[in-house]
């Protein structure tokens, strides 16, 4: 790990140094004594001084290419605390960012589950017959032009759908058939843009007259 930390040449420097001490190693072990078997007889003090110099030639190595170990390793250090620095403060950031959407994104909660809530309950003003203003008898026709039959079952138009709510069992009011013929729900397109207000008035009054006597 301490080489890893080094410059190439640095590297290079030291790699060349340990070659060369360990090539006089192996020489002077096991070469020269199979040549020589007296060896290093009459040159001992010849190679004590060859070793002395190598060796300290070696640590000189170290002393000279090694000294960017600890600047390297004070400069990764500084790089790892300033990465985790910058992780703990995005990550504190962030808790901070959620922590004050949360009464935004209540609110729109809320404000969507009321609007649901009113449109599936079943209205008030909607129930009565004095507030029919379509044709049951064109509502029926436009019942069957666009394809009510086949998603709905509605005894009064003869139907025995099964993808949508069973009308005569539902019963719904004129409010929510109004609503569902307009805008769709679930597997129901919206009709608006495709029936004129009159068509849809006139089915809704349809829907309820059969399904609500």
């Amino acid at each position: 790990m301490i080489v890893l930390a080094l410059a190439t040449e640095n590297k290079i420097a030291i790699a060349v140094m340990g070659a060369i001490f360990i090539a006089f190693a192996l020489v002077s072990s096991f070469v020269l004594p199979r040549r020589s078997p007296n060896f290093p007889n009459r040159k001992v003090g010849l190679y004590a001084v060859a070793t002395v110099v190598l060796f300290a030639a070696m640590l000189a190595t170290i002393l000279v290419f090694g000294i960017e170990e600890e600047s390297g390793s004070n400069e990764a250090r500084a790089a790892e605390t300033s990465s985790e620095t910058g992780e703990d403060a995005s990550d504190d950031t962030g808790i901070e960012t959620e922590r004050g959407d949360e009464p935004g994104a209540t609110e729109t909660q809320t404000a969507t589950t009321e609007t649901e809530t009113t449109e599936t309950e079943p209205g008030g003003s909607g129930g009565g017959a004095e507030d029919a203003t379509g044709n049951a008898a064109a509502g029926k026709k436009v019942f069957e032009s666009a394809g009510c039959t086949g998603c709905h079952t509605l005894e009064a138009a003869g139907s025995s759908g099964n993808v949508g709510p069973n009308l005569d069992e539902a019963k719904p009011d004129r409010d929510l058939i109004h609503l569902r013929v307009t805008n769709g729900k679930g597997a129901m397109p919206p009709f608006k843009g495709q029936l004129s207000e009159k068509q849809i008035e006139d089915v809704t009054e349809f829907v309820y007259s059969s399904t609500n006597g």
